[in-house]
């Protein structure tokens, strides 16, 4: 499939996760090692506390942003979206909390794929501010994610 239009390819057909456990709004950039994902955070998301999105929120945003990047590919190849879990974070940096109203940018850069484990240095950005990193390693599930995964 072509991906040049990514921006348009609604999140919910890269991801296996359905509202309002939906931490990305739509993949920016792809390509093999990396992508880009944005998240406007509203007043109403899961994860903020008064108007503060929380480290599981962020830590969520990277997981997704993972699991958009994955999505890409699945497509390209034809294949389903895949259930993904979080196997490691290390070096994980929260240097500040983003705020409702803002937009996150976060980048994914891949270390290693190999068979169904991921290694991927994840950034989030405000502007050009740079509010969390990490390292992750997400481990894919042979099976396929269904239309009610939550």
């Amino acid at each position: 499939m072509d991906l040049q239009n990514i921006q348009e390819i609604p999140i919910t057909q890269l991801i296996p996760q359905r509202p309002p456990f939906v931490m990305v709004d739509k993949v920016i950039s792809f390509n093999i090692t990396d992508a880009a994902t944005v998240l406007r955070i509203s007043e109403d998301n899961l994860f903020c506390d008064g108007k503060v999105f929380s480290s599981s929120g962020i830590i969520e945003n990277m997981a997704q942003s993972c699991a958009a990047r994955m999505g890409c590919l699945n497509l390209m190849k034809g294949d389903t979206v895949k259930i993904g879990f979080i196997g490691d974070i290390r070096n994980c940096d929260i240097l500040r909390h983003p705020l409702a109203g803002e937009t996150l940018t976060t980048h994914v850069h891949i270390i290693e794929d190999v068979f169904h484990l991921t290694l991927a240095d994840v950034t989030v950005k405000v502007a050009d501010e740079t509010v969390a990193s990490a390292r992750m390693k997400i481990a894919l599930m042979d099976t396929e994610a269904s239309d009610d995964t939550q």
